[in-house]
């Protein structure tokens, strides 16, 4: 009997994977219709000049990590580990899908359908389901599926905001966190600082669900913990363009954390691998922010990456979904969406 074939597809944002890459990566970025919402023909004037505008910045944040982003290296590590985590259900295959650079879903579909996998299982790295990432990165899939002829059957994992393995893995690493902070500074009361890429405000008012999952995952985190309200709080990052963003910001947080003499322990919420958000923003920029302040301690908490709880509590997800018939699952079974008129069970289910 021949082996079962398995094709999992891990979502993931993509970044440059060069200097020449930045400006064409920020035109993909902000040429999605999830991020941009205009016609067609508006949007695409619009995204060429955000990312002509952008580029030099831009060119600046990467060549402080090297000229490139690290994320492909990191996600093609989390695919290894969960591979292994899966290779007892037959023949299994992990295939890396990038939203706005190399691999893109053109390629990565062509090449799981001449896989000729028996299922697919559709993993975005995104715990937290939002419009502007699992969204948009389904939507294209499903598109370039139809076109190539990809007719296995596919199964989306929607969202896993308060999955077990995620959770202990963040729940760890902060704990370190606050060990670490204990050591440089302890005198000082610390704060742990759950900081998420933000969203505009009007995304949410029309139904997303990701700041609610965002809640989610911190308030697990913080029970993992056992964290009083006092010790935590969960901030968003990264804010770009002059629309009102959900709040409070990361960086007027560390600010006020600081000059109240809290060391301060800064954990990646929302992203399981290292990014420019994360290696320039968080590491550099909000550090400058509070050595500036004079705060007692400031600590960085890595991104889950491919700890083992995390890679375990992925193969979970998958073996779960195999199971079941639904196309699109929430992955936890709680319907963490199902109040958001956006989740992606009602807009693409």
């Amino acid at each position: 009997m021949a082996e079962r074939r398995i094709a999992v597809v891990l979502f993931n944002l993509g970044g440059p994977d060069s200097q020449s890459a930045v400006r064409p990566f920020l035109f993909n970025l902000f040429f999605d219709p999830s991020i941009i919402r205009l016609p067609t023909p508006l949007r695409w004037i619009v995204a060429q000049v955000i990312a002509r505008r952008r580029a030099p910045i831009a060119h600046e944040i990467y060549e402080k990590m090297g000229g490139r982003s690290p994320i492909l290296p990191n996600t093609q590590e989390q695919a290894a580990a969960l591979t292994r985590a899966l290779n007892d259900l037959g023949h299994v295959k992990t295939f890396i899908c990038m939203r706005y650079w190399q691999p893109m879903t053109d390629e990565v579909v062509k090449a799981v359908r001449d896989y000729a996998p028996d299922e697919v299982v559709l993993l975005p790295l995104y715990p937290q389901f939002s419009t502007t990432t699992t969204a948009s990165s389904y939507r294209v899939w499903q598109e370039a599926a139809k076109r190539h002829r990809l007719t296995a059957p596919q199964k989306l994992i929607c969202c896993y905001p308060t999955e077990p393995g995620f959770i202990t893995a963040l729940a760890r690493a902060t704990q370190a966190g606050l060990e670490e902070a204990a050591r440089i500074a302890p005198q000082a009361k610390p704060l742990v600082v759950f900081s998420a890429h933000g969203l505009p405000k009007k995304v949410v008012d029309d139904g997303d669900p990701y700041v609610a999952q965002v809640t989610a995952s911190v308030r697990a985190v913080a029970s993992w913990l056992d964290l009083r309200e006092s010790d935590w709080k969960t901030a968003f990052q990264s804010r770009v363009g002059p629309l009102e963003w959900v709040g409070p910001s990361t960086d007027d947080v560390i600010v006020e954390a600081a000059e109240n003499d809290r060391a301060i322990v800064v954990v990646p919420v929302a992203f399981v691998s290292e990014h420019s958000e994360t290696l320039v923003e968080l590491d550099i920029e909000y550090r400058h922010l509070a050595d500036a302040r004079q705060a007692p301690a400031y600590i960085r908490v890595p991104t889950v990456g491919a700890q083992p709880d995390f890679i375990v509590g992925l193969s979970r997800l998958v073996r779960q979904a195999l199971g079941k018939p639904e196309s699109v699952q929430d992955g936890m079974g709680q319907h963490f969406c199902a109040d958001w008129s956006r989740c992606v069970c009602k807009a693409l289910g």
